[in-house]
């Protein structure tokens, strides 16, 4: 009998690769109803493609690797930037209504970007109208069998690589699921901060999880903080698109004084990490931080921009008339699981695309609308990749192994507002240290929940590296190093020591998560 491939994760990476994998049987998980749960709906700005006729992918490549403070790999960079442009034109085909302009892409352009290259929907919807697009046509499939309700605990697998998962159905029963090979399409992290414009359940769940199976986690330190998330204390933030900059939009103190001018030549176009920490210390000292929308945008803001509107509208806001009170909010992670171009991680059999994994795209600092364009171009070469992979001959899957536990809501509580505190927009050691000392002990008292191995894999890098470097800023290493490195963590690299714990009780309990060979 033939195992299916099997997706965890239903945002739009998730649902391009299964719909890229036909004929191929693909099962489908997802612990809330499709279109639920997924950062990839509620992404604004668009997917960066170059479609113009005075663009490139060179330019887009080049684009993106300036971007990254020196740790883009030109691998990937160039496979995304040579790639997005006919995912775009497949999803226009399946009938994603980009904005058009007679023949003609109508692009916005947004900070770092050097043309107008980001497809947009309807100003600020991109993400909500793709993926009702794919969803549409997903359920439509005849290959795809789509599991909702059905949350992955763990990997399945031993020595030979991974071998399926250990799920959770929506009656609270744990069942393991074989497959022909496995895909991590899980998002990212910023669940583990208290300010975040993703959902809060988004943990870093895939890096947990394949690290147990032993995967390389890489860059898990670079955490990008939007620059301008709604500030109205609500959880999760309001994004406030790039695009508004990117239209003229200014970042303005409490005096009405633009502030960026001073800051970098690009102004509120700069990269996300410089805009960030400006921001941050606007807010910090006082000064206040807006956007002032109320000239480049005006009174076509409801049309053009219309979730900004709707939460601005929310918050008691109206942003035609009233400057937008700012934050930087944790919005995107660089750092993931560690894959090659294809998805491939360094366990055989498990594979990642989308935020979950880190193929060195982004390296230490996002471009703007780089993540909707790596979602679909990762799950096509993912796709590609394999239906280019022989079955393989691994028998089905062992003893399903225990799965973590779920963390106590008070503890998943202090745990956000301790990361976004003590790892947030500008960090040092003292208080990382402080940090990664409670996340031990709470590990030691609650369990390796999926939340804390995640939390300790971004501080433990967050400590190890001395130096600032896109989005990862140390006020006490506020210099860029010479040599730009890659971070490369295991799982064994969080177990020395756990509270007290000596080497040989670390390996122990390693050889319990690792089985054998």
């Amino acid at each position: 009998m033939t195992r299916p491939v099997l997706i965890i994760g239903a945002g739009i990476a998730g649902l391009w690769a299964a719909l890229k994998l036909a004929p191929r049987e693909v099962v489908l998980l997802t612990g809330a109803p499709l279109g639920e749960g997924a950062a990839s709906g509620w992404a604004q700005g668009g997917v960066s493609a170059a479609l113009a006729g005075d663009d490139s992918p060179t330019l887009h490549a080049r684009d993106t690797m300036m971007a990254g403070a020196g740790l883009v790999e030109a691998d990937a960079a160039h496979a995304l930037a040579e790639g997005a442009a006919a995912e775009v034109q497949a999803l226009a085909a399946i009938g994603a209504p980009f904005e058009r302009s007679g023949s003609d892409w109508s692009l916005s352009r947004e900070a770092a970007h050097s043309a107008h290259r980001v497809a947009r929907v309807k100003g600020d919807g991109a993400g909500a109208a793709i993926m009702n697009t794919l969803i549409e046509a997903v359920r439509a499939a005849e290959h795809i069998e789509i599991r909702e309700g059905w949350r992955a605990m763990a990997l399945l697998g031993d020595e030979t690589g991974c071998r399926g998962v250990l799920a959770r159905d929506p009656h609270d029963r744990d069942v393991p699921l074989a497959a022909r090979a496995t895909v991590l399409a899980m998002g990212g992290a910023g669940g583990l901060f208290g300010l975040t414009t993703t959902p809060s359940t988004a943990q870093g769940q895939a890096m947990s999880m394949a690290s147990a199976l032993g995967a390389v986690i890489q860059d898990p330190e670079f955490v990008q903080f939007h620059p301008t998330a709604l500030n109205a204390d609500l959880d999760p933030a309001p994004l406030c698109t790039e695009a508004l900059r990117g239209e003229g939009a200014h970042l303005i103190d409490r005096q009405g004084r633009r502030f960026m001018k001073t800051v970098h030549e690009l102004a509120e176009l700069a990269p996300r990490d410089v805009v960030a920490r400006a921001v941050h210390r606007q807010n910090a000292r006082g000064l206040g931080a807006f956007l002032d929308c109320r000239e480049a945008i005006g009174d076509a803001f409801p049309e053009r921009f219309p979730a900004v509107f709707a939460a601005c509208q929310r918050a008691g806001l109206d942003p035609r008339v009233d400057p937008i009170p700012v934050a930087p909010t944790a919005h995107y992670h660089m750092g993931g699981v560690k894959t090659d171009i294809d998805g491939r991680t360094t366990v055989k059999g498990l594979w990642a695309v989308g935020e979950c994994a880190s193929s060195g795209l982004h390296g230490a600092n996002r471009l703007a609308s780089n993540s909707l364009a790596e979602g679909l171009v990762a799950a096509a070469r993912c796709a590609t990749a394999l239906g280019m992979t022989p079955p393989d001959s691994l028998s089905p899957p062992a003893d399903p192994v225990e799965p973590a536990p779920d963390l106590p809501p008070h503890v998943l509580q202090r745990l956000r507002q301790a990361m976004s505190r003590m790892a947030g927009v500008e960090r040092n050691a003292s208080g990382l240290a402080e940090l990664l000392d409670l996340i031990r002990q709470w590990r030691h008292r609650h369990g390796d929940a999926h939340a804390l191995l995640a939390a300790q894999f971004i501080v433990q890098a967050a400590l190890e590296r001395e130096e600032s470097r896109g989005g990862h800023f140390r006020t006490d290493f506020p210099d860029t190093a010479h040599t730009a490195q890659h971070s490369a963590l295991t799982l064994f690299d969080l177990l020395s020591p756990i509270s007290g714990l000596e080497v040989d009780a670390a390996m122990t309990y390693v050889a319990r998560r690792l089985p054998a060979e």
